[in-house]
């Protein structure tokens, strides 16, 4: 039998050097990828590409040869589509061990960087805010995806990976197994899938309780109902049209700002006006999910989650309305706010405690410690002299993912 590896050009090298004639339950895995490893029906492991400690870092699950081709096609497709999904690497097939014997195929995809299982981080110290901000991206995640046209299956907190976005999360879709995409879903598609995601988060948050290791008084069914809930509310405020009043000039410019307030773009509205009963039907047509995101990159070529784009164009903004008149074209701002502001703060972080936590995730966190500072002082202490403080006082305490160490 010959060994196949299917996959990207420039990953093929890293993955053809892994151990691929071992089961991969034999794999050898460092105990610092080993918790960040979730909880999977299928052997999964977390391996750097070398010896490197700064290597690139993959994810192997082993499965059937159809149900690894036909994710590693759904990942892709995700992947093009701009998802929030791992990125799929190879397919490994025509494995065998030393005496010959068959092994089953392999999926490797990469690791995501900064994030962790919801195990991880529902069992350290969350409060009820992050939990329901947990909720909130969980609920999202599939807005986003059934947007595309994706029935995703399997939604569930097991499937999903979490990333700190300034006070919130984001997550991304790990395991596409179950998913297929459709021109556009129909609403029993739609509920299917929400039928599905209520049983599993309400089934995955129970077994923690059963553990002792949930979140004192939160209850599984409710943090459940809270994600349906969230996803219905989204849905509608994307989908759904809006009576406004005619007589409001500003009334369309509201519910667009609102629209871009929940991170959506619109890329296409229907605006009709109802005469006889004096009303105004605003209905999005088309709209597309990081509108903050896109901005910061356009405006400083910064890659970041939402949140975190939301909260560095807020400094952005501030910075350009602190410059004289006349003010100079946006774009030269925003490189000027990048060098005065942005890289010096986020260039403070020693190289002992780099990939602690992401450059933008700690400029959210040293702003939110100058608050907290400046409420003490009773005066505003600075930024770079919160960042000092953050660094020396919490960021060795925080682990790359951005959730904190105990002890």
């Amino acid at each position: 039998m010959t060994l196949r590896i299917t996959g990207l050009g420039e990953e093929i090298a890293a993955v053809t050097g892994l151990p691929w004639e071992e089961p991969l339950e034999n794999w050898p895995e460092d105990p610092t990828l080993a918790e960040k490893r979730g909880i999977s029906r299928h052997v999964v492991r977390l391996v750097r590409a070398t010896e490197e400690v700064n290597s690139e870092i993959y994810a192997v699950k082993e499965t059937v040869s159809e149900f690894a081709n036909r994710e590693y096609r759904l990942l892709r497709q995700l992947a093009h589509l701009h998802a929030p999904s791992v990125d799929p690497i190879a397919v490994i097939e025509g494995r065998v061990d030393a005496k010959g014997e068959e092994l089953p195929c392999a999926l490797a995809t990469r690791f995501l960087p900064y994030s962790l299982p919801y195990r991880v981080l529902l069992s350290g110290s969350v409060s009820a805010h992050d939990v329901m901000n947990m909720a909130n991206a969980l609920a999202l995640l599939l807005v986003r995806l059934h947007l595309l046209g994706f029935w995703w299956g399997d939604c569930s907190l097991s499937n999903t990976l979490f990333r700190r976005d300034a006070e919130g999360f984001a997550a991304y879709l790990v395991d596409a197994e179950t998913g297929e995409f459709q021109r556009s879903l129909t609403s029993g598609q739609r509920e299917h899938d929400l039928e599905i995601a209520h049983f599993n988060v309400a089934a995955e948050l129970e077994d923690l309780a059963l553990s002792g290791v949930l979140y004192p008084g939160m209850d599984p069914i409710r943090a459940s109902e809270a994600v349906i809930r969230r996803y219905r509310r989204l849905w509608n405020a994307l989908k759904e049209p809006q009576v406004l009043d005619p007589k409001d000039r500003h009334a369309v410019e509201r519910a667009m700002r609102q629209l871009h307030d929940l991170g959506f773009a619109v890329e296409e509205v229907s605006v009709s006006l109802d005469v006889e009963h004096q009303a105004l039907a605003f209905q999005p047509k088309l709209v597309a999910a990081g509108y903050h995101q896109a901005r910061l990159r356009e405006l400083t070529g910064l890659e970041t989650e939402e949140l975190q784009a939301k909260r560095l164009l807020a400094s952005f903004d501030r910075y350009r309305g602190r410059e004289g008149a006349p003010r100079s074209p946006i774009e030269a701002s925003a490189k000027r706010w990048l060098k005065e502001v942005f890289t010096p703060i986020t260039s403070l972080v020693p190289a002992t405690l780099l990939g602690r936590i992401e450059p933008a995730q700690f400029f959210h966190e040293a702003l939110e410690h100058r608050w907290y500072l400046s409420e003490k002082a009773g005066h505003d202490v600075g930024l770079e002299f919160a960042a000092r403080s953050y660094i020396s006082e919490i960021l060795p305490y925080r682990r790359d993912s951005g959730v904190e160490l105990q002890g």
